[in-house]
């Protein structure tokens, strides 16, 4: 695949001027193995100061600083990648983690931590029967019970836009029958860690330059998916929005134990709370 270029933008419009807190980006991509940076860069209007950091989860943290009271705030990212990820990928699973139930290591299992614990209440056991229910036999094959799982997510839930800030559990996912394609990531994370399996939440960049994947707009846009690791394969990439396996049209900017903690632009201000006027959110994937 060729580079892409990817532009975003992100404005924010306000009655008055106001106070900015500090903005906290998750703009910048994440390498691997089968993602290259070129190049990146990052503005910001009005004049601002950008210090860099990383989480816990090794993604690249900036920091936004407007000193002065402002009306409006843009910010635009700008990079390049090299993405070389294949479209019919082959995983190397162990021997040992081909057919579920399997066995974590001791220090895998210990390293995974909460990213292989379910995070949400679920009292009536509703959702844990659920997704038990996937379980064809004991054993079963991995790869296919996790690819049904994804594919069931999708059958069970309609994808729908929304603009709303925040994400919906996975029991309101489940009963609403429909969520953006974060409320989908929240929804089969949790189900493969219900299964004792780790995973962990992916926020990023879908390129869809055919305009056929769901939760894209145009040749692409701001995505969320779910990473869920096996051992010898190591971390692998499930888009249950829309049903695929791989990262050959994704980009990761950020990995999270929840999706939450994967924005790509965060802040607030101070001032009266009907100053806000608008955010606007462009993103612009073109192959360079």
């Amino acid at each position: 695949m060729p580079a892409l270029s990817i532009s975003h933008r992100t404005t924010y419009s306000y009655r008055f001027p106001v106070q900015l807190s500090p903005y906290r980006l998750l703009l910048r991509p994440r390498e691997e193995p089968h993602l290259l940076l070129q190049n990146y860069h990052i503005t910001v209007a009005p004049e601002a100061r950008i210090a860099w950091t990383t989480d816990v989860f090794g993604n690249a943290v900036a920091t936004v600083t407007v000193s002065k009271p402002t009306q409006r705030l843009e910010i635009i990212s700008k990079v390049t990648v090299d993405l070389t990820s294949e479209p019919w990928p082959v995983f190397d699973i162990a021997a040992s983690a081909a057919s579920y139930p399997f066995p974590y290591d001791e220090r895998e299992w210990k390293d995974l931590g909460a990213l292989a614990v379910p995070q949400h209440p679920d009292p009536s056991g509703e959702f844990q029967k659920w997704i038990r229910g996937f379980v064809m036999g004991n054993p079963t094959d991995t790869l296919s019970l996790l690819k049904d799982l994804s594919a069931g997510v999708a059958t069970h839930v309609t994808y729908q836009a929304r603009e709303a800030e925040g994400t919906q559990s996975p029991l309101e996912t489940l009963a609403l029958r429909s969520g953006s394609c974060r409320d989908i990531a929240a929804l089969f994370v949790e189900g493969v860690r219900v299964l004792g399996i780790g995973a962990r939440a992916v926020s990023g960049y879908l390129y869809d330059p055919a305009r056929n994947l769901l939760g894209s707009t145009g040749a692409g846009s701001t995505h969320a998916w779910v990473d869920v690791f096996l051992p010898g394969a190591g971390w692998i990439a499930f888009d249950p929005t829309n049903r695929t396996l791989g990262g050959a049209n994704l980009i990761p900017v950020a990995v999270a134990r929840d999706i939450t903690q994967a924005m790509p632009v965060s802040g607030g201000f101070i001032g009266p709370a009907d100053a806000f006027v608008s955010m606007d959110v462009a993103v612009n994937i073109t192959e360079e």
